[in-house]
């Protein structure tokens, strides 16, 4: 396959971006967020652009900064480690019932959503579970260290949390793949005490360039150098809540097939394949001759051979990748569809028969709560997968039969 030349937007001062877009739509808002990024004096060689870029805060969601000795806390955001996990099962589709109601019933019952009860001691959830209390043992001497220096993180929901979806555009599905079998996948992320620990960099690190914010082209673009009093510490504490996420999904994970055994009353592998992959995030990396610390702004990475998940709309497919290992695109793809418009325009533009018409062939919630959450409040999942075909090759297309929103 002819390898195709990304298209190049250039900054009158600063690094070039590259761009997988093409035949999809780039809103002129985000255009000009990559530019202000593109700005920043320590950008190592180039931005990539993937092709479900939209605006976001600090910057350009679908976008991978690779940068030399500094990194701008509000481009890793607030939700570190956001992410996904699938795993294919030995089950089919003539396994499960004609009805998915209650097996869409069973997983949200089992795994606490949503911003009114996305905890363990609300709602239907008066506990932790053992296995979420075990996975935070594993995480707290860390945790301690992080709070020793910076307390006001001690007050998240931390153990509350974890094992838990949230909102916004958190799912579970039950998918079944072009051969028929039962996948169940899932996105989430680091949950509260992710977000604090982003907007507690962010505010520190704005608080650190107080006298050279003017001097910036946003000041969510506000960094850490190398050496400087926070860096290591944000750095740390961006691992720590990247493992966090990791436990958060395998945790759900757990629920989600433990959910699925009690109604479908019978035995099933559930590990004959998996993935599992971070979206939100900031990691050192070799790339062209020199270690550089690559954020990942809704983008995943695709090293040759390895192994991602792009997901759809809730109405739409979603797929199984292999990395092609792009070196132009810092070996990276999208991690998404990305949306075509703002959750404010979704919720004034559509109704609640337009949810009902998108997603028909889904079981799932259809109310007003869940329309910025639409199939048509994002782009074509297609042509996403169209224009990134030199940065990853299909492995298995996915099809969602049961959707549990946030």
């Amino acid at each position: 396959m002819k390898t195709r030349t990304p298209q190049i937007l250039q900054a009158a001062t600063g690094k070039p971006i590259k761009l997988w877009t093409e035949g999809v739509p780039v809103e002129e808002e985000a255009r000009q967020q990559l530019l202000k990024t593109a700005r920043m004096p320590f950008i190592f060689k180039h931005l990539a652009v993937m092709p479900d870029v939209h605006l976001g805060k600090g910057s350009t969601i679908g976008s991978v900064i690779p940068t030399l000795g500094a990194i701008i806390p509000a481009a890793v955001g607030v939700d570190i480690g956001c992410g996904m996990i699938a795993a294919r099962t030995s089950l089919r589709a003539g396994d499960l019932p004609d009805n998915l109601h209650g097996l869409r019933r069973a997983i949200e019952q089992a795994v606490p959503h949503g911003k009114t009860f996305g905890r363990h001691d609300q709602g239907a959830w008066d506990e932790v579970p053992l296995q979420a209390d075990q996975a935070w043992r594993a995480l707290a001497a860390r945790f301690k260290a992080i709070t020793d220096k910076y307390p006001r993180l001690e007050k998240t929901n931390n153990r509350q949390h974890l094992g838990t979806l949230g909102g916004g555009n958190h799912f579970i599905e039950v998918c079944l793949d072009e051969a028929d079998r039962v996948w169940f996948m899932l996105h989430s992320g680091s949950r509260g005490v992710g977000n604090a620990i982003g907007t507690q960099f962010i505010e520190l690190a704005q608080a650190d360039m107080r006298q050279h914010l003017a001097n910036l082209p946003d000041r969510d673009l506000a960094y850490f150098e190398e050496g400087s009093r926070h860096f290591a510490d944000y750095v740390e504490a961006v691992g720590w809540a990247q493992d966090y996420a990791r436990q958060n999904r395998a945790l759900m994970l757990q629920a989600v097939i433990g959910a699925a055994r009690q109604v479908l009353s019978r035995a099933f592998e559930t590990s004959l394949e998996a993935v599992d992959c971070h979206h939100n995030y900031v990691q050192k990396e070799h790339h062209f001759g020199q270690e550089v610390l690559v954020t990942r702004k809704g983008a995943v990475s695709a090293q040759r051979g390895q192994l991602g998940i792009i997901p759809g709309s809730m109405g739409a497919k979603s797929f199984i990748v292999r990395g092609l290992g792009n070196q132009e695109a810092f070996c990276s793809c999208s991690h998404g569809a990305g949306r075509s418009m703002s959750r404010t325009q979704a919720k004034k533009q559509f109704n609640v028969a337009d949810q009902e018409r998108a997603t028909a062939h889904v079981e799932c919630r259809k109310d007003k709560q869940v329309i910025d959450e639409i199939p048509m409040a994002y782009k074509d999942i297609d042509a996403v997968m169209a224009a990134q075909r030199d940065l990853v090759e299909v492995v298995h297309t996915l099809r969602q039969v049961v959707c549990v929103k946030g």
